[in-house]
């Protein structure tokens, strides 16, 4: 551990320490018993999607997002995430038997225009969330959008844009340690890749696999596009980062103007015809975020108010877990978080994004070979010799942690990442692989249906009080009626509010009229 990484981590009061936040967004597409996609609408026992604070949809219609409020500790943000939980699969199971698919890759998939895109009413707002996911659909094809999975929203008092960069800039180099220790995507179902390229390999009949593969969600299967390829965004800054978001956000793109924003018939293809429509079209392992105002873009937050907290967007859902993430695994995120803060981050390079990209995928498709090396200063390191180095710094971290906290549950957690990192049979992606061969005849649907079918009656049998559920009841009919009230107030045709909303002088260097939109 590093002189100054030592100094930085000594200078963390208790109270800073006690100060972390987190909260977890999680994706699960609704899925029939026999595997395949549920194609019925979004449940309106569950509320609007347009406005329930802790139920949505995700791309699809069929893809449900679940969302905690921000919370103190690990345990708080799993209890309110399987409350969530909870009330939805009481919903699915008044209606029907839909299950809740538990891994990253998607179940059996119908052919590509079939699968539903998200509906969230007749307002302006609303019409644009549609309109934004048709354009994903038409850039991307639909298929790549139903992989689901975790979102780790994690924030420390009193850390500066500069030192949030200075975080993600750590996290993008580090981030093949997670791959490797949480990654549970290394196998899926073959009409995922039905009509693509590919290198995977058969997995008996009707599975695809990599033999060491962590998480294919991750790798080149994965959030991928040619037209992002070309964006080497750099993450040295707040007005760096903003450019580049901004040069996306209005560069037209030839591919996307071809589609048009409209087509033939009047119905809208997309927002616009730029290299993103929107913020959130950036994929990334990680976002700087912002609480945005009603009817502000997200780089216009960013730019006018600053970095509020880190959105980590790599991990996969853990099938073996009833939630798709456990307490130990959110304890690692916070102590590996805090050592991307704390330690030195010099700037980027372009060489050194590319390199990035190269371990990033490398991972994905080939975590857990023997001796695998990665890119690091231009020399080759192997992942276990890197993730060790990165263990040990995390050390102390741990410790620093559970001394403000009490009890030893952080140290726990580094101690289990540095076993499994000399163990690999034991991580997430190779159980994920021997379940399938040993129980399920090398079938990834047969395995994620058990696993599903078994998730969901762990979840029924949980106590649920009338109480919690007169509250979620109470929640839905709110969403219903905010939802109504959005659509009486407005005024707007829609084309107006769509060319507004996509316009330059919005992303922060303008002070037009807000209208809102959000992803």
């Amino acid at each position: 551990m590093s002189n100054r990484l030592q100094e930085r981590l000594g200078s963390l009061s208790a109270g800073r320490l006690k100060g972390m936040r987190r909260g977890i967004e999680k994706e699960s597409l609704r899925a029939l018993p026999d595997g395949k996609l549920a194609l019925t609408p979004h449940p309106l026992a569950l509320g609007s999607a347009l406005t329930h604070p802790h139920i949505t949809t995700d791309f699809s219609e069929s893809q449900l997002e679940l969302i905690t409020g921000v919370h103190g500790d690990a345990e708080a943000a799993l209890d309110e995430l399987t409350r969530v939980h909870q009330f939805t699969y009481r919903v699915l199971d008044q209606l029907g038997d839909e299950r809740m698919w538990v891994s990253s890759m998607p179940c059996g998939l119908p052919t590509d225009e079939t699968i539903p895109i998200g509906r969230y009413g007749s307002s302006n707002v609303g019409r644009a969330k549609s309109v934004y996911r048709m354009g994903l659909s038409h850039r991307y094809g639909r298929r790549m959008q139903t992989i689901s999975g975790i979102h780790y929203n994690w924030s420390l008092p009193e850390v500066s844009s500069e030192e949030y960069f200075a975080l993600i800039r750590n996290f993008r180099r580090h981030a093949f340690l997670l791959l490797y220790l949480f990654g549970a995507s290394p196998a899926l179902c073959s009409s995922f890749v039905a009509g693509r390229p590919h290198e995977l390999q058969p997995l008996g009949d009707g599975s695809m696999f990599m033999p060491h593969g962590t998480s294919l969600r991750m790798g080149r299967l994965g959030y991928q596009s040619d037209a992002q390829a070309s964006l080497a965004v750099s993450y040295n800054s707040l007005e760096g980062y903003g450019a580049s978001l901004q040069d996306a956000l209005t560069r037209p793109w030839p591919a996307y103007e071809a589609i048009g924003i409209r087509n033939l018939g009047g119905d809208y293809n997309q927002l616009g015809t730029s290299l993103l429509q929107i913020e959130n079209e950036f994929y990334g392992t990680i976002r700087p975020k912002r609480v945005i105002n009603p009817g502000e873009r997200p780089l216009h937050a960013l730019r006018e108010r600053g970095v509020e907290y880190v959105e980590v967007r790599l991990m996969d859902l853990d099938p073996f877990e009833t939630v798709g993430i456990n307490a130990q695994t959110m304890r690692f995120l916070d102590v590996f978080l805090l050592h991307c803060l704390l330690s030195d981050s010099p700037d980027d390079t372009p060489q050194e994004i590319a390199d990035l990209a190269h371990n990033q995928h490398l991972t994905a498709a080939r975590g857990r070979e023997p001796g695998l090396a990665l890119r690091r200063g231009g020399q080759p390191v192997t992942l276990v010799d890197w993730g060790l180095e990165l263990i040990e710094q995390c050390a102390p971290i741990a410790e620093r942690l559970d001394a403000a906290h009490g009890g030893t549950a952080h140290a726990e957690a580094v101690r289990a990442a540095r076993e499994a990192l000399g163990n690999p049979d034991s991580l997430p992606s190779a159980r994920v692989l021997a379940a399938i061969e040993r129980e399920h005849a090398n079938s990834f649907v047969g395995f994620v249906r058990a696993r599903s079918e078994q998730t969901r009656a762990a979840l029924m049998a949980l106590p649920f009080s009338e109480a919690q559920r007169a509250e979620f009841a109470r929640m839905t009919e709110d969403s219903i009626q905010e939802q109504k009230r959005i659509e009486m107030a407005d005024t707007l045709p829609f084309e107006i509010y769509r060319e507004q909303y996509v316009s330059p002088a919005r992303l922060g260097v303008g002070r037009g009229q807000r209208v809102a939109v959000a992803a």
